[in-house]
């Protein structure tokens, strides 16, 4: 859409990165440039291309050029309805076009992803129950792991109990399931049953061939947690990253699982690359919670609080998250203000006690700072 003979490189390079990231997002059906490409330069209606391709979504954008200046734009539709999904611009200086088309790439892939996954998710309940398939059913569980409650999480494991049937080797229902398994270990009363099926979930998915970065992430995180492994986390964040350098999920839980190990100059650098990425990603706090436990081994815990309070902006029934906040308060010497805090945290999970945090594997450094917090507001152990 570009209309700048000059800038076609430019433009047909860029579309080739976004077609090859997408591409490694396995749950995706993605057509190929030859396909595509026919379209360029055409004024033709989003619900043709939607029937010709036989896609549900498509993205589309254009270049607009000034002097040394670019303008892309760029806007997810979904082909049936014409509705806009996302939309977004990017500007940039000539100077570093190849830097600028990186930077555009990997920002569409990072938000088209949610975007999509979201809008796949609303379709899911609409569909006959009879006429379910393994990925139905693993869109079915997805929004009941928001809250992380486990009476959420068991209506969830139902759903990929049920997939995992369909399809004995679905990463992404393994990972998830995993996770359920570990939200009921650690808020549901420290089954050991719960941890040992969360591990066994998780290990399914890194033994495997696994190429869904997603899935590999929760994987890590679960093994991170559950088992203290965490070499073997970070190794499973380093395989999904290779995999696609644009999954802000494996941003963020690397964040997460470098913070908890102790590694806050490590945990802030893929934090920050995830937000870049994906801001309003529903996984965006764990990155302020990253930077949050960076801060409080710092010692810098009126930061902490500032970094948790973001966290609840975006995931406000958090529990865990209204606990941090509330030590955080309470290590900068704001009992007071921390109070108000601690009744929402015993609101969303009446009988919380410091084990629910103890069991995540945090280092000393920082473990021992959030039980000093836990003890100034008389939480109990």
């Amino acid at each position: 859409m570009s209309g700048d003979a000059e800038q076609e490189y430019f433009v047909d390079g860029m579309v080739e990165d976004i077609i090859t990231g997408l591409s490694r997002i396995k749950w995706l059906f993605v057509i190929a440039r030859n396909s595509s490409f026919t379209y360029k330069g055409n004024a033709v209606d989003i619900r043709q291309v939607g029937r010709e391709l036989g896609v549900r979504y498509v993205l589309e954008g254009g270049v607009r050029k000034a002097g040394n200046r670019l303008r892309i734009t760029a806007q997810l539709i979904e082909a049936e309805t014409g509705a806009h999904l996302w939309a977004d611009r990017f500007d940039g200086a000539l100077d570093d076009v190849f830097e600028l088309q990186d930077q555009i790439t990997d920002k569409v892939i990072g938000i088209v992803e949610p975007n999509l996954q979201r809008s796949e998710i609303e379709r899911a309940p609409q569909k006959h129950p009879d006429s379910l398939g393994a990925y139905d059913l693993y869109l079915r569980a997805l929004p009941h792991m928001a809250t992380r409650a486990p009476a959420d999480a068991r209506i969830a494991a139902g759903f990929l109990e049920d997939a995992l049937k369909l399809e004995p080797d679905y990463g992404a229902a393994h990972a998830v399931l995993a996770w359920c398994r570990q939200i009921c270990f650690l808020r549901g009363g420290f089954n050991e049953e719960d941890k040992t099926a969360a591990q066994r979930h998780a290990r399914a998915v890194i033994d495997s061939g696994c190429e869904d970065a997603g899935a590999l992430a929760t994987a890590a995180v679960i093994v991170a947690h559950t088992a203290r492994d965490f070499a073997t986390a970070l190794s499973t964040i380093d395989r999904a990253l290779s995999l696609n350098a644009s999954s802000s999920m494996a941003h963020f839980i690397g964040a997460h699982i470098h913070a908890i190990v102790g590694q806050s100059v490590e945990a802030t650098s893929p934090a920050a690359c995830g937000l870049r990425l994906s801001p309003f990603d529903s996984q965006a706090f764990e990155a302020h919670g990253a930077f949050g436990l960076a801060a409080i081994q710092e010692g810098r815990f009126d930061e902490a609080a500032s970094h948790f309070r973001a966290g609840l902006q975006l995931n406000s029934r958090f529990s865990l998250f209204q606990f941090f906040l509330a030590a955080s308060l309470a290590l900068a010497g704001r009992v007071g203000e921390a109070k108000p805090v601690v009744g929402k945290l015993l609101e969303l999970t009446p009988g919380f006690h410091f084990r629910m945090a103890r069991e995540l594997g945090f280092v000393p450094a920082i473990l021992d700072k959030i039980a000093e917090g836990a003890r100034l507001l008389g939480i109990p152990d």
